[in-house]
């Protein structure tokens, strides 16, 4: 015999959607895995502008030991610029901007503006991708007895000829480039 109603019962026509239980079961589980994601996600940003900044330290360093090869000296910016900030002054010399203390106009260091997570200059100086107000510090081996003494933070004694690190008030993000 065939059914002479094909019209559901009214109880299968009422479950077609979700409760107002399932739905709220269903957001607090998505809310707890993001909750769970948030920190690991946290850590790989934090990881990847750690990353940022000790390539900027170690290009610094190859820029400024690029310049000395090709004009024979170290790209110094004042009598006392022994140690110092990663300034202004120093940047504008090793992208060519400075026509006085790089005539030939040579690009040593490809540099943009500063923004947050990608570092960059601003007016104090070359920052990390952290904070603005963390400028990179250099030294230089002004004697060229190959060894620079108190550089970074703590102080530590290497033997380079130039040193470039991050002065972040963090201790795990502070990166050097020795």
């Amino acid at each position: 015999m065939i059914n002479q109603n094909p019209s559901p019962t009214r109880s299968q026509a009422e479950r077609h959607g979700f409760t107002l239980i399932e739905l709220l079961v269903v957001i607090s589980i998505i809310a707890v895995l993001a909750g769970l994601a948030f920190p690991a996600v946290n850590g790989a940003m934090d990881s990847a502008r750690k990353a940022r900044a000790k390539s900027d330290v170690t290009q610094i360093a190859t820029a400024v030991v690029a310049y000395e090869t090709e004009y024979g000296k170290l790209p110094v910016t004042g009598t006392n610029d022994i140690s110092t900030n990663v300034s202004t002054n120093l940047v504008k010399i090793l992208i060519g901007a400075d026509t006085n203390a790089n005539p030939r106009n040579i690009v040593f260091l490809e540099v943009s503006e500063w923004k947050k997570g990608k570092g960059g200059t601003n007016a104090s100086g070359f920052c990390d991708p952290w904070d603005t107000n963390s400028v990179y510090q250099i030294a230089f081996d002004a004697n060229y007895d190959n060894r620079i003494t108190n550089a970074g933070n703590p102080a530590t004694n290497i033997m380079k000829k130039v040193a470039v690190w991050s002065t972040n008030s963090v201790t795990n993000r502070r990166v050097t480039s020795w």
